[in-house]
This record gives C-alpha cells, sequence and structure tokens, in this order.
C-alpha cells in the first residue's frame, strides 16, 4: 500500500483509533470539490460529504455542517440550531478549527471536539464518501459510522 501524506495519515489513524476499518485513498487527481470526488470515487454526488465550518457570530466557536454534495446549507437554518448567528469561516479559521485546509478537511480528526451537524439526506445511502485530510484524499464509510465517529445531530441542513 502506497505511503499516505502526512495529513491522510492522520486521518488514517484516526479512523482506526475509533475503532472502524476504513482506507483513506490518495488520488493522483485532485478531489478539493464535490464533483471532482464524486468522480474519484464513482459515486453519486449526494454520496460525498462536504465538511463545511461556520463561525459562531457571537461565540466565535466553531460549527460543522457535514452536507451532502448535492446540497447548499440553508445558513438560517443552521443558525436556529446553533442558537446564533453563523457566517461562512475564512481559510485561517478553518484551519485552526479543524487542523485541516479547506478542500481536504474531514469529518474526523480535529484538535477539538465540534459540534457538528449531519445532513438527513445521507440516510438514504448506505455508503458515504468524506474527505481525508488533503485535497486529493478521501475514504468510504457506512452512513451509519459517520454519525457515530462525529457524534453529529442529524439534521435537515438544506
Amino acid at each position: 500500500m502506497p505511503t499516505l501524506s502526512p495529513s491522510a495519515q492522520k486521518v488514517q489513524d484516526q479512523i482506526k483509533s475509533l475503532g472502524f476499518d476504513y482506507t483513506v485513498i490518495e488520488h493522483a487527481e485532485s478531489t478539493r470539490t464535490a464533483q471532482e470526488a464524486a468522480e474519484r470515487a464513482g459515486c453519486q454526488l449526494g454520496q460525498i460529504v462536504k465538511s463545511l465550518i461556520f463561525r459562531g457570530r457571537l461565540t466565535n466557536k466553531p460549527i460543522l455542517v457535514l452536507t451532502s454534495g448535492a446540497n447548499r446549507v440553508d445558513e438560517k437554518r443552521i443558525s436556529q440550531y446553533a442558537g446564533e448567528a453563523i457566517s461562512r469561516a475564512d481559510a485561517d479559521f478553518v484551519r485552526t478549527a479543524t487542523g485541516f485546509a479547506i478542500g481536504g478537511v474531514p469529518p474526523i480528526g480535529h484538535p477539538h471536539k465540534l459540534e457538528t451537524y449531519l445532513d438527513e439526506d445521507f440516510l438514504q445511502y448506505e455508503t458515504v464518501w468524506a474527505a481525508a485530510g488533503t485535497p486529493n484524499a478521501i475514504f468510504e464509510l457506512k452512513t451509519p459510522d459517520l454519525q457515530k465517529m462525529t457524534g453529529a445531530k442529524v439534521v435537515r441542513v438544506k
């Protein structure tokens, strides 16, 4: 098996430490966008987990929304769940909050537990694909395991 880059290896190690047996795959081509990831994985766009970081406007807390690649997040709806207005986080905030750069943010492996919301639309799929630490690394996992790994609240996000 080829050697993973340090960020992808960090995600692989986190998967194992959580007791799961999924394998991070690093592609030569980009998986930065949901469409690119779906093409590499050979799956539907809706099976791609977009890990989006928002910032609470009052508390400045990071909020992770795991949404289907086919959906756009309704920020007003997420604000209601979070109990405060939110805004999209900039690249520096994302890296500080998650330890990863935009385009490779995985649903796990962050320095601190994040308030996390999981798109209910994933429940229609047996498996989904998530970013794994770099803009060309992904891993496939069973949909119920995504909720178990992240402790996310399953909600309507669109």
